[in-house]
């Protein structure tokens, strides 16, 4: 089974395009590593993956439709540079189809080929009107036969899937991501993937003073996030401590804003070491009392760099959406004890001032309950697909 990969984004990148082709090409390979026989071609503006028939088209296309730098893909067949071996092989692959009208589009991508584009639209369309009898509608196709001249080969298709687009993973560097077992964070994550982002996922929970539930969901929505990304390292962080200090020693209404510029802290005490370059949440403007300008300006001036907020702009019904698509909702929505509803103030404080939360915590030892949580860490690893039995689970 031939599939052609197709890019656009990537296309736009000039001189640097090599680099990101040979990153979705590596992507590619990793998404289909467990399938043995099968292999990814670089080819001059696409690339080709070869998978064994037995695999199924339906198992290759979920698989391909997963990796992110993709516009869209083909089921592709493959014929000799020759244009009547192209109409023969075109007439006889459609000869059980069923559609009322076609159009043939074609992309010449090597110039010695006797024909141009439009006469291969032109003969080939005709071959395949005079074989089914069907009408030819360049406006409104009920198929489209797509045909791409590489150097050496013809491959030709009658479908197109859509893929994810953006960056292949990697191409962007590392951040890490605050995961709560919410709908929000792990759309945050998978959306900075798109981007080329290779994700951290970093989860605090406040076991033993609450179950494990969170935890589960954790691990779950790092299991779910793995299939865009391969290999995902998931940090553990127990948060109860540093919420006890907080309660005993801080006025309640800025109990979630120290929450947050203390996980701030942590978060980047981690992400150094793992050449993390930026920290994401899911927080959206507006959506609860944490979320306001005022409240994140505050949590922002804990940290020493960027705090990324990719879904700052959307609404929950756009985020939940999103979550749906993606795979997360329903993990998202199982019932936890996040350490977040731990302690929290009747009445939070929506317009915190850097003034009064640095007096709060000028009663706290900010190092050491940093240096403590930090040292707590536990980390788990996850990779995609699933390596056979007997073999560690790798992450990089």
């Amino acid at each position: 089974m031939r599939i052609v990969v197709r890019y656009h984004e990537i296309a736009l990148k000039g001189r640097n395009r090599r680099f990101f082709v040979e990153k979705l090409a590596e992507n590619l390979r990793r998404a289909t590593a467990d399938l043995d026989g099968t292999s990814v071609q670089i080819l001059p503006g696409r690339l080709a993956v070869r998978v064994p028939d037995q695999v199924g088209w339906d198992e290759a296309r979920e698989r391909i439709r997963s990796v992110f730098g993709i516009a869209n893909f083909s089921r592709a067949h493959e014929t000799p540079p020759d244009l009547e071996r192209l109409k023969a092989a075109a007439v006889e692959s459609l000869r059980d189809a069923s559609f009322a009208s076609f159009r043939v589009t074609t992309r010449r991508s090597d110039k010695s080929f006797a024909k141009n584009s439009l006469a291969i639209d032109r003969e080939l369309g005709a071959a395949i009107q005079a074989a089914t009898g069907m009408k030819v509608d360049l406006s409104h196709p009920e198929l489209t036969v797509l045909v791409e001249v590489l150097r050496g080969r013809i491959l030709f298709s009658f479908d197109k899937h859509a893929g994810l687009g953006g960056f292949p993973v990697g191409s962007s560097g590392r951040v890490l991501a605050l995961l709560s077992g919410g709908i929000d964070s792990p759309v945050a994550a998978w959306r900075m993937m798109k981007r080329g982002c290779r994700v951290l996922p970093v989860h605090f929970h406040a076991f033993p003073l609450q179950d494990r539930t969170t935890i589960d969901k954790a691990r779950e929505l790092a299991r779910i996030l793995t299939r865009y990304q391969f290999r995902t390292r998931l940090l553990l962080v127990p948060f109860a401590p540093v919420q006890q200090a907080i309660v005993a020693s801080c006025p309640a209404p800025l109990r979630v804003v120290l929450y947050r510029r203390f996980m701030v802290r942590i978060a980047e005490a981690l992400a150094a070491p793992r050449r993390a370059r930026a920290l994401i949440t899911g927080e959206s403007l507006g959506q609860v009392a944490s979320q306001t300008l005022d409240n994140m300006a505050v949590i922002d001036e804990a940290a020493q760099g960027p705090i990324l907020r990719p879904l700052v702009g959307m609404d929950k019904e756009e985020i939940t959406a999103e979550a749906r698509r993606i795979g997360t909702f329903e993990v998202s929505t199982l019932p936890d004890q996040d350490c977040c509803q731990l302690y929290v103030p009747r009445s939070p404080a929506t317009a915190a001032t850097l003034a009064e939360v640095r007096e709060a915590e000028s009663r706290l030892d900010v190092p050491s309950l940093v240096s403590a949580a930090v040292a707590a860490v536990e980390e788990e690893r996850f990779s995609s697909p699933l390596r056979p039995a007997g073999q560690a689970a790798a992450a990089r």
